[in-house]
Parts: structure tokens; C-alpha cells; sequence
């Protein structure tokens, strides 16, 4: 299988945010006082230059939601999706063609240039079975165009009429998390080299923290490293991340992460996205702002 990629090379793109906006305990520190529910997503996004869907992993949109959500963003905002849990918690990556067409022909193509990468996250019960990941991710589209051509195989499982157009021919990238320690295995690694996905850095401490790189560009979800959605990041452990983030977007070796196999190639320069999941007691959006002024990233 040949994947497209448009590899990130003179300027790597650096984007820095949080998972999800809408929660009751940032209204109170993070939010302006008396700050509309509405607006929440428009703020958040004047302070982050990307933001990770939650809603996506729970239940299918319609194609008008995210196009209000392009309306609220900045011109170069980017959304991060998490998939649907039907098709990895439910269906665990089997028989998921028609779910993935209902999921791509809900709308999110409707983002236009706001697109960024679809992340997969596998629930911490699946283990690795190196038949099922390679036939579930030959499915995956890693174009626009592709992404249309799915959408059209959709069934009736539809909130509303599907959006199966492209404004333009766009790179489409994927993301996998993995939760079970099965995936410490180089041929995990090798497979998912072999069809362009991103390995997570998924930085918990309930699951396997592999560093490898796997696609052009990096994907590090930063959960809580002592408690997890909970535990904050003082200043020691930020400035530790943003010299991982800075080898990953140089393309300088990294030395100090964990490995499932061998680096492949020399490094090259990444675009990078972060996101901060640790989400209750407000401590994202204060750590991702952190990040951001360590790693020069301006609103």
C-alpha cells in the first residue's frame, strides 16, 4: 500500500491545544466571567491554534455542526477528531468499512483546510492482532478525495443527510493510540510505518508510553503522568516534553523516550501536535498555555 504524504520540511508546522472545550470547571479560572456556552469554543480557540474533538468519539455529528465549528475558529485553526468508539470499542477495528464511510460522510469534510489528523484510540482491552490492525488500516483514506469516495459507501445510520464533498485535494492523516502493553512489539511499529499512521505518545501512567515514530508527522497526547485527566505538569516536566517536542519537529534524534523497535532512517523534521487531556481541575489549559510560551507558540 503506497500512503500519501506531504512531508513537513523548511517550516514544520507546531500546533499546541487541548482535548475537548466544554467543561463546567474551566468556566471558572480559564473562561471569562460570564462568558455565553457558545462562545466557549471561539475563546478557546483565540488562545490555541488546535483543539482535539471529544463529541466525534461518542456519537455521530451532523455535517452543520461542523460547519459551525469552522465558522467559530480562526482562519488557520486545525481540529484534531477523535473517531468513534463504535468502530474501536464496539466493532474493535472489525467489519468497520461501512462504519468508517457513516463516520467520514457525517460532515467532517465539511472542515475544509480545518481538518487535521483523525485519531483512533483503542480501548485498554484490545490486544494486538497483527491480521485485524492491517486490515482496518488499509481502509483508512489518506486523501480528501479518498475520504469522498468512502463517504459514499455510508448506510442509513445517519443523524442527517450526508456531506460526501472535498473543497480541495488535501493530505488526510490518521493517529492510533494503543492502551495495552501487547503493542510493544516491533511489528506493530512496522505496520504502522508501512501505512503512513502516527504512533501516539500517549504520556499516562496507565499505558504504554512509546515514543516511535511512524508517519511525517507526531501526535503526543499528554493525559496526567502521576494521575490520570488529573495530574498537572510543573515546570521541570514541561521543559522536558518541549525538548522532545523540539527534536521531533527539527528532526533531531531522541534519546531519552521509549522504544518498540529501532529508529528507521535518519530523523527528519515533523509538523508536531500536542494536546493536553489532563482536563479536570483546569490544569490543561494553564499547562498547554505553559507549553506554548517554552516552545514560542503565539495565539
Amino acid at each position: 500500500m503506497t500512503c500519501r504524504s506531504d512531508r513537513p520540511t523548511a517550516n514544520p508546522e507546531l500546533r499546541i491545544g487541548v482535548s475537548g472545550w466544554a467543561y463546567a470547571g474551566w468556566r471558572d479560572g480559564f473562561y471569562p466571567k460570564n462568558l455565553p456556552q457558545r462562545c466557549e469554543l471561539a475563546y478557546a480557540a483565540s488562545v490555541f491554534n488546535a483543539i482535539e474533538v471529544n463529541g466525534t468519539f461518542y456519537r455521530l455529528q451532523k455535517p452543520a455542526t461542523f460547519a459551525a465549528w469552522a465558522e467559530q475558529t480562526p482562519e488557520h485553526f486545525v481540529f484534531a477528531l477523535k473517531a468513534p468508539r463504535f468502530i474501536t470499542h464496539t466493532l474493535r477495528l472489525r467489519d468497520a468499512e461501512v462504519p468508517l464511510a457513516n463516520f467520514l460522510a457525517s460532515g467532517v469534510l465539511r472542515l475544509g483546510a480545518k481538518l487535521g489528523p483523525i485519531l483512533w484510540q483503542l480501548p485498554p482491552t484490545l490486544h494486538f492482532d497483527k491480521d485485524v490492525l492491517a486490515a482496518f488500516l488499509a481502509l483508512l483514506p489518506h486523501d480528501t478525495p479518498s475520504a469522498a469516495a468512502c463517504a459514499r459507501r455510508h448506510d442509513h445510520h445517519l443523524p442527517a443527510p450526508a456531506w460526501l464533498h472535498t473543497d480541495a485535494d488535501r493530505p488526510l492523516r490518521h493517529a492510533l493510540e494503543i492502551r495495552h502493553e501487547s503493542f510493544r512489539d516491533p511489528a506493530f511499529i512496522a505496520l504502522l510505518r508501512r501505512h503512513g499512521v502516527a504512533l501516539v505518545c500517549a504520556d499516562t501512567v496507565e499505558w504504554p508510553l512509546l515514543m516511535d515514530l511512524t508517519a511525517d508527522f507526531a501526535y503526543c497526547r499528554l493525559h496526567g503522568s502521576t494521575e490520570l485527566y488529573r495530574s498537572g505538569y510543573d515546570d521541570a516536566a514541561l521543559d522536558e516534553w518541549a525538548g522532545r517536542i523540539r527534536a521531533w519537529r527539527l528532526g533531531r534524534p531522541m534519546r531519552d523516550g521509549t522504544f518498540a523497535a529501532a529508529p528507521k532512517g535518519r530523523p527528519e523534521p515533523r509538523d508536531v501536535f500536542v494536546f493536553f487531556d489532563n482536563t479536570d481541575k483546569r490544569r490543561a489549559p494553564r499547562d498547554a498555555q505553559t507549553l506554548m510560551r517554552k516552545l514560542g507558540v503565539t495565539p
